[in-house]
């Protein structure tokens, strides 16, 4: 198993923790190699921002994403630009209320991860939501590991929001 996973977004959407914690979830609890790289514009707050992961179970032996298994689009921009170079059996996941699809692509899985996050009271747990989405959707990571790598990547203060936003971003998954 090997997947190449791009987190893809705006700068101040948490797109960057995305891709660490995935990148932790794997390696620290799931047994599995990752390889993270993350990559923001000059503009940083704002501007466009990636995480890219790549989770096998033998060695990577390239650390860069080429061509990607999963798609996660958290801005109309961040989809416009990776859409292209998601594999033709890839999986799109989107939220829904901030990207709009132009074309038919294969799998796409929506939700409304800002919307939720608002709902919770803080918009800016969106990216956990997600990330509890991306894992109901992929099964690339189980839940306990990415439940564990995320209570460890947030402050003590905000570990049972994200708790929960995790939980929901989940559920929705499993629908």
């Amino acid at each position: 198993m090997k997947k190449e996973i791009r987190f893809s977004g705006y700068g101040g959407q948490g797109i960057i923790l995305m891709g660490n914690i995935a990148a932790k979830a794997a390696v620290l609890y799931d047994d599995k190699n990752a390889v993270y790289t993350p990559s923001y514009g000059p503009e940083a707050r704002g501007g466009a921002a990636s995480s890219n992961v790549i989770i096998a179970d033998e060695e990577i032996d390239y650390p860069y994403v080429t061509d990607i298994d999963v798609l996660v689009a958290m801005s109309q921009l961040g989809y416009e630009h990776n859409a292209p170079l998601l594999k033709d059996n890839g999986v799109l996941i989107i939220d829904k209320d901030l990207v709009k699809l132009k074309n038919g692509v294969g799998k796409v899985a929506k939700i409304d991860a800002t919307r939720i996050a608002e709902q919770l009271g803080k918009r800016i747990v969106a990216n956990i939501v997600m990330l509890g989405f991306f894992t109901a959707v992929t099964k690339i990571l189980s839940y306990d590991a990415i439940k564990k790598a995320v209570l460890e990547s947030v402050p003590a203060k905000f570990k049972e929001l994200n708790e929960i936003a995790l939980e929901k971003g989940y559920k929705e998954g499993k629908k």
